[in-house]
């Protein structure tokens, strides 16, 4: 099955591994990840604090694209990009006058007709569908993960309709049971890492970092699993320096979904490039005997 596949910029960049890895994966299940041509930021967080229009019209032209290629749906792993078109998607529903404003600057219009689906959604098909299972090797017996969701992925500056319960989300753990994983229950799962802060704030930012990962070792947790790049990417990056700070003595590694589902296929850690983590993420799964 082909899926048009909206990578966004970070996963052209700083979290180009879970681009690697979301394309190996879903290969290997059958699902074909064609990346739309010419696409653009979507404007992320930032477009809606400067320009409505442009919040709109950013990611309306990527829909654009999308469906002029025949596509039904598109898959967006980044949950910030995710976030952005999907709440685009239904101001254009919603307003008609404006979905004419923006389809006149653009070449390749916008109907409407296309589904926008997190990495979460696509996923979870391929539970239902029992194609995931099928390509599971082993187990991943030992893991005691925390499923991290952040905030992106469960709280919309509008109602959208999403598949998952936004206060208590569960899709993680139901494609972890196919991995032979049952995750801990937690309190923070879908807690703020703080995003960009740790750049423009840095006190708040590893802050609200030490609080979820003093949760998450208060529970034993030995790993975090998640699908947003930019928690992956704050939990990780910045791991050594909220706990030093916060006098945490444990270290965590911080997995993508992507990567234990890689690891239960019995790809290697270099193939699905889990050794360019920040903190050590590969001894854990060799201390388990999974790699």
């Amino acid at each position: 099955m082909d899926i048009a596949y909206y990578p966004g910029c970070s996963l052209h960049a700083s979290s180009l591994l879970y681009d690697v890895q979301s394309r190996r994966i879903f290969n290997e299940i059958g699902i074909y990840l064609k990346e739309i041509e010419d696409w653009n930021c979507c404007g992320a967080i930032s477009a809606g604090k400067v320009d409505d229009l442009l919040a709109v019209a950013m990611p309306a032209r990527n829909l654009g694209i999308a469906e002029s290629a025949g596509f039904s749906e598109m898959m967006i792993p980044c949950s910030a990009c995710y976030s952005r078109t999907l709440v685009a998607q239904k101001a254009l529903d919603e307003a008609p006058a404006l979905k004419e404003n923006i389809n006149a600057e653009l070449s390749k219009k916008i109907r409407g007709k296309i589904k926008v689906s997190s990495i979460l959604e696509v996923l979870l098909t391929a539970v239902v569908s029992g194609d995931l299972a099928e390509k599971i090797t082993k187990k991943l017996k030992g893991l005691k993960p925390v499923c991290y969701y952040g905030c992106l992925l469960t709280r919309f500056p509008q109602t959208v309709s999403v598949p998952d319960d936004v206060e208590n989300p569960q899709g993680m753990e139901k494609i972890l049971k196919v991995l032979g994983v049952n995750a801990i229950d937690w309190s923070y799962k879908t807690d703020c890492c703080g995003a960009s802060a740790a750049i423009n704030d840095e006190e708040t930012g590893l802050k609200l970092m030490a609080s979820i990962m003093g949760d998450a070792v208060a529970r034993e947790a030995n790993c975090f699993v998640t699908t947003c790049h930019m928690c992956q990417m704050n939990m990780d990056a910045y791991q050594e320096r909220f706990c030093k700070k916060y006098d945490i003595p444990q270290r965590l590694p911080v997995y993508f979904i992507t990567e234990l589902i890689g690891v239960a296929m019995g790809l290697s850690p270099g193939e699905l490039q889990i050794d360019r983590h920040f903190v050590e993420s590969t001894r854990l799964l060799k201390e388990l005997n999974l790699v």
